[in-house]
């Protein structure tokens, strides 16, 4: 007859040793996979459980999925740190825990200083099943029409507020850096005007330019 399986409990928290942190339902991690070649894997932890005797801890996970892990693959204006929250869910052993790490949302990541080796961003919700996105649908910018990549600098028109980046307004990144003002191609005779009417000499402190390649 076989033996009736032990009862396990619920963690509020739990000391991951190897690592010298406390994980908690709602935390990131990066925990290792199995092809040690391919980098940490992503994952919220949804519950934590250990046996009777407190030991043998499993975590419950809600996976995070790089772009190139989707059907769809990476694209152009994927971030380099960006992931999505996948449907995607599973029990591991605690001891694969590698480290903590934060998944910020797309508005604060934006916002973030410096960005860390533990820092990344989601601003999709993804189905491993049919490849689908939540939401399907993203702000674009620019002549090439693009969602936005935090990664890449880019210029805003002080006519009609769109953002471009340098290469697709045939300007190197060093040029578009020196800016003190910028019209696109629809806006410039109008902008033009604006300068010259213009009483300040110089509005160098509002330059519309976006410096997003922050790395620690």
């Amino acid at each position: 007859m076989a033996k009736p399986k032990a009862p396990r409990r619920t963690l509020e928290s739990y000391s991951v040793k190897h690592i010298s942190k406390t994980i908690r339902a709602g935390d990131c991690v990066l925990m290792r996979p199995s092809d040690l070649s391919k980098p940490s894997y992503v994952a919220r932890i949804e519950r934590i459980e250990a046996d009777a005797r407190g030991s043998n801890v499993k975590i419950h996970v809600r996976w995070y999925y790089r772009p190139e892990e989707s059907i769809g693959g990476r694209r152009q204006f994927h971030g380099s740190k960006e992931v999505f929250l996948s449907d995607h869910f599973d029990v591991q052993s605690a001891d694969t825990i590698e480290a903590k790490c934060t998944v910020h949302s797309f508005k604060s990541y934006t916002k973030l200083d410096a960005v860390g080796n533990d820092d990344f961003f989601c601003r999709f919700e993804y189905n491993s099943s049919t490849g689908a996105f939540n939401p399907d649908r993203v702000a674009v910018y620019c002549k090439c029409e693009m969602p936005y990549n935090p990664d890449d600098l880019m210029v805003q028109c002080e006519g009609c507020t769109d953002w471009f980046h340098p290469a697709c307004i045939d300007m190197t990144v060093e040029e578009a850096k020196r800016l003190d003002h910028f019209f696109c191609e629809n806006c410039s005779a109008e902008g033009q005007k604006k300068l010259q009417n213009s009483h300040s000499a110089s509005r160098h402190s509002d330059t519309k330019v976006d410096t997003k390649r922050r790395r620690r």
